[in-house]
């Protein structure tokens, strides 16, 4: 066992996300979305920190993060669970993160997703995005997404990750995964070289660069389906995000393209529980129907909030709507929906009848952001 072992075995025992470790701070993890630190462990020397970190990684990797002072690669306890790994310098040494990569893989029922995520898996070509900011919970949402393909059909899945997390074995569908920076160069290059590979399903773990947005575009008018991430917060800005990642004298084209191969866009946030026993996800859904086809075509992205919330019978939810009936059932306080909320005036007249209009302890909610 790692020296390092110790410290994940803490993490898992306290339900946390994160473990933190910074040279010059004692190890500190996220718990429910807190910053906290453990219990009787001393800060971090130098040594202390380069033996730990050393001992788990590849050495060539090592000396890759010795020069450049950025890595990431993933690291297995055992069957216990796998850890996505960053490693960096600051301003005061060595530092690192490890996110937590759950060994079993949750089903689309076990996360309580949205019903239209199941009728997003069954479809068999286009472009669907999952978006949120870091730590919202895309990866284990598409893992959901990939696992139901896995259970329910026989295709060819390929991911593209940075680095790989949850593990995929073969069920129905062949399921091969491929690392960016050890089986491929670039997300670019795995993706142009998955075109060629006879694929039903391509997972790029980032859309991040005009190539792999191209290429992904591409690969998803031909006949693929292709599930990407961004970090966005809505399907509008998503939209947005894409579009502008091109010359102004190709954005026309794109967004007729996007107009036809766009299948649906999932935007995911993470809040606490009221209860304080965990988190939840709480997402917003397009699906690109006719109108949505027409908004994006045009340029008026801006009306896919309007398609939004005139689709509620197509499975389609806001933002503000799944975050206002999740603090109708009490799952999350008024405060941390507020908080996510997209249009924070509308949000507090939803809630006209439940809370004070314009309340103080929104108010303080804002401060305290």
């Amino acid at each position: 066992m790692a020296r390092i072992d110790r410290l994940f075995l803490t993490l898992l025992e306290h339900d946390g996300s994160d473990l933190h470790l910074l040279e010059g701070q004692p190890p500190k993890l996220r718990e429910h979305g807190h910053i906290v630190p453990m219990e009787g462990e001393a800060p971090l020397t130098h040594d202390a920190l380069e033996a730990l970190l050393a001992e788990i990684c590849p050495p060539d990797r090592w000396e890759s993060f010795l020069h450049l002072g950025d890595m990431d690669f993933a690291y297995a306890l055992g069957d216990r669970a796998r850890f996505r790994a960053n490693y960096f310098r600051h301003q005061f040494g060595y530092g690192a993160v490890f996110r937590v990569v759950p060994s079993k893989i949750l089903s689309l029922e076990d996360l309580a997703a949205p019903p239209i995520l199941r009728e997003i898996a069954a479809y068999r070509s286009g472009l669907v995005l999952v978006t949120g900011p870091t730590g919202s919970g895309k990866s284990t949402t598409l893992a959901a997404l990939l696992d139901h393909l896995n259970t329910h059909e026989a295709l060819k899945v390929l991911t593209l990750e940075e680095p790989v997390e949850f593990l995929h074995r073969s069920k129905r569908s062949l399921m091969i995964q491929r690392e960016i920076g050890e089986d491929t160069e670039t997300f670019a290059s795995g993706l142009r070289a998955a075109i060629r590979e006879d694929c039903d399903v391509i997972l790029v773990g980032e859309m991040r660069d005009l190539e792999t947005i191209s290429l992904a575009l591409s690969a998803a008018e031909t006949g693929t389906l292709v599930y990407g991430t961004l970090h966005t917060n809505s399907a509008a800005k998503t939209v947005d995000r894409i579009v502008n990642v091109f010359p102004p004298d190709q954005q026309g084209q794109i967004l007729s393209m996007l107009s036809t191969s766009l299948r649906a866009v999932v935007s995911q946030q993470l809040l606490r529980k009221a209860d304080g026993s965990g988190r939840v996800a709480v997402h917003e859904v397009l699906v690109v129907n006719t109108a949505a086809r027409a908004a994006i075509r045009e340029g008026r992205i801006a009306r896919l909030n309007q398609v939004i919330a005139s689709g509620k019978k197509q499975g389609m939810q806001s933002l503000d709507a799944a975050l206002l009936a999740q603090v109708k059932a009490g799952v999350v306080a008024a405060e941390d929906a507020y908080l996510k909320a997209s249009d924070k005036k509308q949000f507090e007249r939803m809630l006209a009848g439940r809370e004070p209009y314009r309340s103080q302890r929104f108010q303080r909610a804002e401060l305290r952001r």
